[in-house]
C-alpha cells in the first residue's frame, strides 16, 4: 500500500463525510495499492476506511494475484461462483461498520455490481473520482523525473516513426511500429491514435484500417508508460506535400499552442491559458472547429486532473503536469493537432516534449 496516498485520502474523506472509499481494479488502484489485477464482471474492490483500515473483496479466482500484489497489507475476503457475492459483501461491510453509511467509488466500480450491494446494505455510494484525482495531482520529485523520462523516450522514437511512414501502409501498420519501437526501449505504447486523411478531423479517432495516400495528412498521438508515469504527444505530419489551406491551419494551431504555453506559470489561472489558445484560433475564423478542451492532466493515467479548460477555475500549482493541445478539426476534410506536456517543476515551468513544431513533409 502507498501509505502516503492513503494518508492524503483520509482527511478528504473526513471533510466530505465519507466513511470509506471503494476502488476497483484500475490505474487508481495501482497508485494506491501498488498493484493491479484483471477486472471482469465479478465484483472486486479495495476498500479504505476513514479510520485507516483497508480490506479487499474479490472472487476466489483473483485471491492469489491480490495476495501477491498486496503483500499482506490488508485482509482478503472471498467467495466462489456458487455463492452470491452480495451476501459476502453485506457481511464484511457490516463487520467494518459501513452499512448505512456513505462510500466513495472510483471510476471502474460497475453499476450492475454496486446497485444490489447498495440495496442490501443501505450504503449511499457517491462519486469519489475527483478525490482520488486530487491526491495524485501534485507530483512528487520522483514522479516528475519519471514524467521527464517518459517524454524523452517518446521524443526519441519520433524520427524513427517518420522514417517508417510511406504511402500504401495502413494506419494500424504505423501503430504497430510505434509499439515495436517502444518495446525496444523497455516500455509500452499508451494512448495511441494514428488518424490519416479525413480521419484526422476526428479528435479521438478509433479506427485503424485506412491506407496512407501519396498526399496525406496524419495525426500521430501517442505516448508510453515509464515507472507508472505516462507521456503523451501529438504531431501532425504530411505525406507527399501540403495544401495552402493545410499549411495555413497548421500555422494557426502552432501559434495557438505557443500562446497557451506562454501563459503557463505557477499561480496561472487555468481559464486564461485556455483562452490564450482559443483566442488565436477564433481570431482566424476557425473557432467553431476547435471543439475540445485545451488540455488534460497526466501522471498515473493519461487523462487526469487538472483539466485545462475554461470551466476549471483553479490556478496552477507546483507539481502539476498537463497537456497543451489546441486543434482544428474540419469534418470530412482534415484536422491538425499539436500537443505538448507541460509541468510546473521544482525550478519553474518545463516543456517535457522537445519534438519539433516545424511543419514536416515526408
Amino acid at each position: 500500500m502507498n501509505h502516503e496516498f492513503t494518508q492524503r485520502l483520509i482527511p478528504i474523506m473526513e471533510a466530505n463525510n465519507i466513511d470509506a472509499m471503494m476502488v476497483a481494479p484500475s490505474a487508481e488502484m495501482e497508485f494506491l495499492a501498488g498493484f493491479n489485477v484483471y477486472l471482469d464482471e465479478r465484483f472486486q474492490a479495495l476498500v479504505i476506511t476513514a479510520k485507516g483500515e483497508s480490506f479487499y473483496l474479490c472472487n476466489i479466482l483473483s485471491k492469489d494475484e491480490v495476495e501477491e500484489g498486496g503483500k499482506g497489507a490488508f485482509p482478503i475476503y472471498t467467495w466462489t461462483d456458487n455463492q452470491d457475492f452480495v451476501d459476502v459483501a453485506d457481511a464484511i461491510l457490516g463487520q467494518y461498520g459501513l452499512k448505512g453509511g456513505r462510500m466513495g467509488v472510483n471510476s471502474t466500480v460497475r453499476a450492475f455490481n454496486l446497485i444490489p450491494v447498495a440495496k442490501r446494505t443501505g450504503i449511499e455510494f457517491v462519486d469519489g473520482k475527483p478525490w482520488l484525482e486530487e491526491i495524485r495531482m501534485i507530483k512528487t520529485p520522483e514522479e516528475m523525473e519519471n514524467l521527464r523520462i517518459a517524454s524523452q523516450i517518446t521524443d526519441d522514437i519520433f524520427p524513427k516513426i517518420l522514417s517508417f511512414i510511406r504511402p500504401g501502409l495502413k494506419e494500424i501498420d504505423i501503430r504497430a511500429e510505434m509499439e515495436r519501437l517502444f518495446a525496444l526501449e523497455g516500455v509500452r505504447l499508451a494512448g495511441d491514435i494514428v488518424a490519416s486523411g479525413p480521419n484526422s478531423a476526428l479528435p479521438h479517432y478509433f479506427g485503424n484500417q485506412r491506407e496512407i495516400q501519396k498526399q496525406d495528412v496524419i495525426v500521430l498521438d501517442y505516448g508510453c508508460s515509464y515507472q507508472g508515469m505516462f507521456s503523451d504527444v501529438t504531431r501532425t505530419v504530411f505525406v507527399g506535400g501540403v495544401t495552402p489551406e493545410q499549411e495555413k491551419v497548421y500555422d494557426i494551431v502552432r501559434r495557438a499552442n505557443r500562446a497557451a504555453r506562454g501563459q503557463v506559470a505557477e499561480g496561472a489561472y487555468i481559464p486564461h491559458i485556455d483562452q490564450a489558445a482559443r483566442g488565436v484560433i477564433e481570431a482566424e475564423g476557425y473557432g467553431q472547429y476547435f471543439t475540445t478542451r485545451l488540455g488534460h492532466g497526466i501522471g498515473y493515467i493519461t487523462h487526469e486532473q487538472p483539466e485545462i479548460k475554461a470551466s476549471n477555475q483553479r490556478k496552477l500549482e507546483k507539481g502539476m503536469a498537463f497537456s497543451i493541445e489546441p486543434g482544428i478539426y474540419m469534418a470530412g476534410k482534415f484536422g491538425i493537432r499539436i500537443e505538448d506536456i507541460m509541468m510546473v517543476g521544482e525550478n519553474g515551468v518545463e516543456q517535457l516534449n522537445k519534438t519539433t513544431h516545424e511543419l514536416v513533409v515526408l
